[in-house]
Formats: structure tokens, C-alpha cells, sequence
């Protein structure tokens, strides 16, 4: 059974730094890409950032690049968001995506997995986690 469980979020203050990580279980990480995505009160699901199951492509919406970074360990079935230069708008639940092969023929990318993902549901999700970044 797919498991994602989520840990790092919290309050930050503007400017600091969050890193958000993703515990797989139940399935080999390697074989699957991960997305992070988030959702604040009343907007849409962002797609924040994705990478891929061969960890050779990596992608970043505008309104994070430069700020996150995603990476990848999978001999500790553990996926990361690392957030820097926190702001308010960055407020929001996030979550960790499993998409595996089946899906992957679909998107094969995760540019597409994070543009497709706003509106679609796939994948294995993790609970979410709630960051706040506020003064």
C-alpha cells in the first residue's frame, strides 16, 4: 500500500526558510516522479514543483523558482522542498504527489504533472502540511 507522509511545515517569518519532506512508503521511490503541490483558502491547487522518477528533470512554477528547491533521496524513500526566502503569499497547505508508471505515460514530465495536476487529481497523495509565513 502507497503511503506518503509529510512532515516540516509551520510559521515562519518572512524571508526564513522551511524544509518540507515527503516519507514514501509501500513502493520503490525510484520508479515514481514526485510533484509538491499547494492549496491556500479560497485558490486554486499550484503546482509548485516537480521531479523526475530518474531524478534528470526537475521543474519550478515562477512563483517559487529561485526560492525551492526539490530534491530527492531514494535510499531514504524521502523526498524534500527545500523553501527559502519565505513570503506571505507562500501561505498555504502543501502536499507531496507519488505519480508512478501508469500516470507517467500521461505526464511524462514534471512540468506537465504540476500544470495537469492543478485540476486533475492522480497520483498517491501525502496528509498535507500547513505552512504559514507571517510576522
Amino acid at each position: 500500500q502507497l503511503q506518503l507522509v509529510q512532515s516540516g511545515g509551520g510559521l515562519v517569518q518572512p524571508g526564513g526558510s522551511l524544509r518540507l519532506s515527503c516519507l514514501t512508503s509501500g513502493f520503490t521511490l525510484e520508479d515514481y516522479a514526485i510533484g509538491w503541490f499547494r492549496q491556500a483558502p479560497g485558490k486554486e491547487r499550484e503546482g509548485v514543483s516537480g521531479i523526475s522518477e530518474s531524478d534528470d528533470d526537475t521543474y519550478y512554477a515562477d512563483s517559487v523558482k529561485g526560492r525551492f528547491t526539490i530534491s530527492r533521496d531514494n535510499a531514504k524513500n524521502t523526498t524534500y522542498l527545500q523553501m527559502n526566502g519565505l513570503k506571505p503569499e507562500d501561505t498555504a497547505v502543501y502536499y507531496c504527489v507519488a505519480v508512478g508508471e501508469r500516470e507517467l505515460r500521461i505526464v511524462s514530465t514534471p512540468e506537465l504533472m504540476c500544470v495537469m495536476g492543478q485540476r486533475i487529481d492522480f497520483g498517491s497523495w501525502g496528509q498535507g502540511t500547513q505552512v504559514t509565513v507571517s510576522s
